[in-house]
């Protein structure tokens, strides 16, 4: 038989600061998951990332961190890196670039490729409504971040996502080759 194709709602619980908040997104019932990016799917938007902002991007004083060397390394390859980070409030210039304290601050949000992130899984929500409203074409969690529930909310908004991959790694492995 065909595949059915039904609208639905669909009702996530999200608890934000010990307050359970509801929210009600409309999605094909299963059209989402194809926002959820395979590791082939993650090496091409590595390879063809232009414009990246970094949420939860580290000072040059924690250069030896991933949250500074992997935009580091981003922005050396030709990448306009974003900087947004959550610490350092007095901070103006990361990278030689203005700070920015939220996605939805930066000009045309819309047009980022990439929002690299280095939070823990359990404060990634505090980032979701700002994420949603900002509309990126992909998140990226980095290594080791990865939080189920919160990649479900994007993808059903229509953003992708990459969850637990290093995006250096994989625009080293990915430019690699396709230089060969």
């Amino acid at each position: 038989g065909g595949q059915a194709r039904e609208e639905q709602d669909r009702t996530v619980n999200v608890n934000v600061n010990g307050t359970s908040m509801a929210r009600v997104t409309r999605a094909m019932s299963s059209s989402w998951r194809s926002n959820i990016l395979s590791a082939s799917e993650a090496l091409e938007v590595a390879k063809t990332c232009r414009r990246v902002a970094v949420l939860g991007i580290k000072t040059a004083e924690k250069r030896d961190q991933p949250a500074y060397h992997v935009p580091e390394y981003l922005q050396s390859c030709g990448v306009e890196v974003i900087p947004v980070p959550v610490y350092y409030p007095d901070v103006k210039e990361i990278l030689g670039k203005p700070v920015y304290r939220r996605i939805g601050e930066i000009p045309r949000p819309d047009e980022l490729d990439v929002v690299d992130v280095f939070r823990r899984p359990k404060d990634l929500h505090q980032h979701l409504d700002d994420l949603l409203a900002a509309k990126p074409k992909c998140v990226w969690l980095q290594s080791g971040i990865a939080h189920r529930e919160f990649e479900e909310e994007l993808a059903m908004n229509g953003i992708k996502v990459v969850s637990s991959r290093c995006l250096l790694l994989d625009h080293q492995a990915a430019t690699r080759s396709s230089n060969l």
